[in-house]
């Protein structure tokens, strides 16, 4: 058990391995877990691979999180999935989502659109790329909804909503929805269309999140985001 215990705190970090290890002790953490072995037992291709479910954990540490991104569920192409809520590995092509985030940084801040979708830059300064679903199968978006996934993640997003003076950037109904008990007293909920290209015309392109976040932070005395790729 210590060893299993040991184990969840490397994936985890130590910060959230320390708010949320009792997660893992309930039963429908205990059932998600059942069901992911026997998705990859049965021949399945489950992205993204393994501990990267939790990688958006491990890079943003609780105590370092200035601003939430929250996702719906992880890409399901090849390849393209690694534990950050709309990134993809480097040399892995831009999706249209990301594509459109990098437009609105253009307009909003002059940020030049970079080559690649690699998102870590962010991560590494306090930005939580957090999907409400961590994993899914290959070609199947929305296949590993309903299985625990979100009770997991409305528990990190109730954890940061106890701290103060968090940008959470909610694109879409479906993080709208996910974010409804965030307490815009203590934080800054920012809410727009989603940036797919099916909605980004509706009101993501000219929401100017990216400058109202910085300002936000910077009146709180708390250092800006770089967004620049």
């Amino acid at each position: 058990m210590n060893s299993e215990k040991g184990k969840l705190k490397e994936i985890l970090g130590v910060s959230w391995f320390n708010l949320l290890v009792k997660e893992f002790e309930k039963s429908y953490m205990k059932d998600l877990s059942i069901f992911l072995n026997s998705e990859v037992k049965e021949g399945k291709e489950v992205y993204p691979k393994g501990n990267e479910m939790f990688l958006s954990l491990n890079l943003t540490p609780y105590d370092e999180v200035k601003v939430v991104i929250i996702g719906q569920d992880p890409y399901h192409g090849p390849g393209q999935a690694h534990g950050l809520s709309f990134s993809v590995p480097e040399g892995v092509k831009i999706p249209p989502s990301l594509h459109n985030i990098f437009l609105e940084l253009k307009e909003d801040l002059n940020i030049s659109i970079p080559q690649n979708g690699f998102l870590l830059n962010w991560a590494q300064q306090g930005v939580l790329l957090l999907n409400s679903i961590l994993s899914v199968e290959r070609g199947k978006p929305g296949s590993h909804s309903l299985k625990g996934w979100e009770k997991f993640t409305d528990k990190i997003i109730a954890l940061l909503n106890n701290k103060e003076h968090i940008v959470f950037m909610l694109w879409g109904n479906y993080a709208a929805l996910k974010g409804r008990e965030i307490d815009a007293s203590k934080h800054l909920v920012l809410k727009s269309a989603h940036p797919s290209p099916l909605s980004s015309h509706k009101g993501f392109f000219g929401n100017k999140h990216f400058s109202k976040c910085n300002k936000f932070l910077d009146t709180k005395g708390i250092e800006p985001i770089d967004w620049q790729i």
